[in-house]
């Protein structure tokens, strides 16, 4: 397979001490960036955009065997404790792109599933998670997240909230109405904001 040749050869050419961390950074998510701008502009289809992460994540399981789907360790140190869900929609396709997104660039995510807002705060908080994805395809769905906010906050849990879906890419102020955090518009936008918003939980 092309891919994974292509993975063997940056390992095989990368210093000693590379690892998935830094297969991740420099090869998967580079090219997950790119196959998200052809969707963006039409260039790329939706059905490609999730095989593309399904593969990149198939592809560094190997490398990186302790990464388990919902675990705690991976190849980055230190992880902040990440979790998504979709609201309420029974939509999960925007949900898997991201978590696939995520995994194939190392990091340990807990899925939950399609949540209502009561029960996402409570295992959230439950949890101690840190930085909360949350999918959603129709625009009630994405205005409950200010409930999911106001349990959270209720609960004592100060996980930032990171949103994405349909309503937020028609309406690209609705996530500061929804009280969120952070907007994304696509899985590799998630891995981004997820590498900008983690710095500052390494206390």
């Amino acid at each position: 397979m092309a891919a994974a040749q292509t993975l063997r050869q940056f390992l095989a050419q990368s210093e000693p001490a590379a690892g998935p961390a830094l297969l991740a950074d420099r090869v998967v998510i580079p090219a997950l960036d790119r196959i998200g701008q052809g969707w963006e502009i039409g260039q790329v289809s939706l059905s490609q955009v999730y095989m593309s992460g399904r593969l990149c994540e198939q592809l560094l399981e190997a490398y990186q065997p302790a990464l388990l789907p919902d675990g705690d360790s991976g190849g980055r140190p230190a992880q902040p404790r990440l979790a998504i869900a979709t609201l309420d929609d029974y939509h999960l396709l925007g949900k898997r792109l991201v978590l696939s997104a995520l995994r194939a660039a190392g990091y340990a995510v807990r899925d939950y599933g399609r949540q209502e807002a009561a029960a996402l705060a409570g295992r959230a908080a439950a949890d101690g998670v840190q930085l909360l994805l949350i999918s959603v395809l129709m625009l009630p769905s994405a205005l409950r997240v200010r409930e999911v906010r106001a349990r959270l906050t209720a609960l004592g849990c100060p996980a930032r909230v990171v949103v994405g879906g349909a309503p937020f890419r028609l309406d690209r102020e609705l996530w500061r109405e929804a009280g969120a955090d952070a907007v994304g518009y696509s899985a590799s936008d998630a891995v981004r904001l997820v590498q900008t918003l983690e710095e500052p939980l390494h206390v």
